[in-house]
């Protein structure tokens, strides 16, 4: 028998679901996507910028880049908590920092910042508007109530 999670060893019969965060869903994209694009400007160091590197030296970009790739992933896994948006905002900064090693990833990494703000601002409009509609159904199903 598979192991039940605490959300389904918790639950009851005719208990609501808890609506997932549009925002989280959003930042996580983002954050997804983002690790793919720092794996592949790895490559487009290690092909343009390292080709003069010693050998060590190539090996760290790609271990680094593989590492952060996996940073990037994980962060997605911290959005629940009250630090996690913050952390993500530090990838974004590093994310445009790699420019100094590829300066393409200047431009890109300020396209996936603002990318992050929208998926941050919109996000959370979102799940204001998601949380008044559920209250607003809420209190209209109080006040007309099935038989």
């Amino acid at each position: 028998m598979a192991r039940m999670s605490k959300a389904q060893r918790e639950w009851r019969p005719g208990q609501p679901k808890k609506k997932g965060s549009v925002k989280t869903m959003f930042a996580s994209s983002v954050l997804s996507i983002e690790a793919f694009i720092v794996f592949f400007a790895a490559l487009a160091a290690f092909g343009l910028v390292a080709r003069d590197w010693s050998t060590p030296a190539k090996v760290w970009l790609m271990v680094g880049a593989v590492v952060l790739a996996a940073v990037f992933v994980m962060a997605c896994a911290v959005l629940r908590r009250p630090w996690g948006y913050a952390a993500g905002w530090v990838l974004q900064l590093v994310l445009i920092a790699t420019g100094f090693v590829v300066p393409a990833m200047f431009v890109i990494g300020a396209m996936c910042a603002l990318a992050w703000w929208y998926a941050v601002v919109k996000g959370g409009s979102m799940d204001r508007e998601n949380a008044q509609r559920a209250e607003e159904q809420r209190r209209w199903e109080e006040a007309h109530p099935q038989t």
